[in-house]
């Protein structure tokens, strides 16, 4: 509009030149009567010039014609022209204002007036999430209830199982027992019970948490019989005890290696055993040895597998220690066979 507003202000220029106060055409067609006049007298001389004078007088008539419909088509307001400026300027302000291009502004006010309409239907929404929240949680109370009477019922057995575990491994006057804690004010995805598992290893003593009662040898027992019990309840594929033969030997130690083995046929166990009684119960044998390098400056270690038909050897070595006596390798030998 702007440029349209310079074409036209040309246009009316021309206008004015041409049919305007300063026109030439009033002095043309006057000059055309007077020569037409004269016409009679010198015709040869006349008749062209009043041809040519014709000829410009409907060209200045043709161009008049001309710059007036020009002049309508680029007739407009002003004042509309000042709105849209105003307009714009009010847009652009918009922008800087919202830190948003122009071209933004439309989807910026259809997410205020979404944002506005949400507001204005707070209310009602939130009492609706109120009825939603408090139903979820009824909910969620009669599940972890229900949980934890299914929890109270299976302590009862499994408790029972483990302390049936504990004689064999030398635990006969340990008890078990599985503690749990309801605490309502900390519900979580697994409930409302913390679950611990105490032991008393003695009588007359205070029961605690296993972790912080009992010691090395009898925390790996312990973890023993409960793996044993829940062996059909899932496992971690590998399973690693290290010296849970320690300070036992004889019986307890067959005891031990015997439930190692029983775990073994449902995940892969590995033990490190100073016992015969364990190494005999086992699938497969290392032996783990060290030796010094570079005259006692590092130590490297060695593990290597024994051959199936080298088993009796280093099991009677286990038995008798530096020197194998045929009794050893034959006591090796009973201890292979009872294990298969």
């Amino acid at each position: 509009m702007m440029q349209a507003e310079k074409v036209a202000g040309d246009l009316r220029d021309a206008h004015e030149a041409v049919a305007g106060i300063q026109s030439p055409v009033p002095a043309l067609s006057a000059a055309v009567r007077r020569l037409e006049r004269r016409a009679v007298q010198a015709p040869a001389l006349i008749e062209p010039a009043v041809k040519a004078l014709d000829a410009a007088l409907t060209a200045l008539d043709d161009a008049s014609s001309h710059l007036d419909a020009a002049l309508r088509a680029a007739d407009h307001d002003p004042r509309e022209l000042e709105r849209i400026e105003e307009r714009l300027f009010a847009l652009r302000a918009a922008g800087r204002k919202y830190n948003v291009p122009v071209d933004g502004l439309n989807a910026l006010a259809a997410r205020h007036a979404a944002d506005l309409s949400l507001i204005e239907a707070g209310a009602e929404q939130l009492a609706a999430l109120e009825v939603a929240a408090r139903e979820a949680d009824e909910r969620y109370r009669v599940a972890a209830a229900a949980l934890s009477g299914g929890r109270k019922q299976a302590t009862e057995k499994l408790d029972k199982a483990v302390n049936a575990e504990l004689k064999p491994l030398k635990l006969e006057r340990a008890k078990f027992s599985t503690e749990i804690m309801t605490e309502p004010a900390a519900p979580g995805p697994h409930g409302i019970d913390r679950i611990e598992f105490w032991v008393q290893t003695n009588p007359g003593t205070r029961p605690g948490p296993l972790m912080r009662v009992a010691s090395g040898g009898e925390l790996a027992r312990f973890l023993l019989a409960l793996k044993v019990v829940l062996a059909d309840r899932g496992s971690a594929p590998t399973l690693v005890f290290d010296e849970i033969d320690t300070g036992v030997g004889g019986a307890v130690a067959d005891a031990i290696g015997v439930r190692l083995g029983r775990l073994g046929q449902r995940a892969q166990v590995m033990a490190v055993t100073h016992a015969p009684q364990v190494a005999a119960r086992a699938d497969r044998h290392y032996v783990i040895s060290k030796s010094a390098l570079d005259k006692g400056k590092r130590v490297a270690t060695r593990v290597a597998e024994v051959a199936a038909d080298k088993r009796r050897e280093e099991i009677a070595r286990m038995l008798a220690g530096a020197e194998i006596t045929a009794e050893a390798r034959a006591a090796a030998e009973r201890l292979i066979k009872a294990a298969g």
